[in-house]
């Protein structure tokens, strides 16, 4: 019997990979707002070691390593060869003296020992997965975090009780449902899964790109 998760992440692999050279035009110049709202709401400090889930083409990635400096470390997994190409390009162009190490991988199974990192990012990757899969990424998310630690989350996000949906949000939702090939994510409610995934909630922010909401969501351990 096939795995539909397996799939799924097949399914997504291939379709950055033809997107990867293209995503900064189609999606970044929407998302790059959020994204940086998320990187600030981690508080990185000189000296620390910050994990990415789903590094994309490596524009966070430069965000976090001004961060931490060339005392912290810069760690990152995405599905993508492509988008870790890119990425890579950006990383040599910028030459950075933080030590940075950028892997194809997946994030429900992380290449990384238990404490190895004091903070972690992902933004607009949850919502990739999955129902099913999304608290194995949290957990070992968790695994891979110091005691202490803390993960920042951005995500396309539910509307929050008693609020109204915009026609774009519901235009979206329908098309992920009966077209997931073409709109791969959808929202999901963020403090929830921080919280169900064993992290104390620390802050959230309400944001919205086009009018669909998204939070960025800060857990500590």
């Amino acid at each position: 019997m096939s795995d539909p998760s397996a799939s799924h992440h097949e399914s997504n692999r291939h379709f950055y990979d033809r997107i990867a050279n293209a995503y900064d035009l189609i999606a970044d110049a929407n998302e790059r707002a959020a994204r940086q709202t998320g990187v600030k709401a981690l508080a990185l400090k000189p000296g620390e070691k910050v994990l990415e889930l789903g590094f994309g083409t490596g524009n966070e990635v430069l965000d976090l390593a001004g961060l931490v400096g060339p005392t912290g470390q810069v760690a990152g997994i995405d599905i993508s060869s492509g988008m870790l190409a890119v990425a890579q390009r950006k990383l040599s162009e910028a030459a950075l003296t933080v030590p940075v190490d950028l892997r194809v991988g997946d994030a429900r199974a992380l290449p990384f020992a238990a404490g190895a990192f004091d903070a972690a990012y992902t933004s607009f990757t949850l919502e990739l997965f999955p129902a099913a899969d999304i608290p194995v990424v949290l957990a070992e998310a968790k695994r891979v975090l110091q005691p202490g630690g803390r993960i920042g989350v951005v995500s396309m996000a539910t509307v929050r009780p008693g609020h109204p949906t915009s026609a774009l949000e519901r235009t979206y939702v329908w098309m992920h449902r009966h077209f997931p090939h073409l709109v791969d994510c959808r929202p999901i409610d963020t403090e929830a899964v921080v919280a169900t995934a064993g992290f104390q909630v620390a802050s959230v922010q309400d944001l919205e790109i086009w009018t669909m909401p998204v939070r960025v969501v800060v857990g500590m351990l």
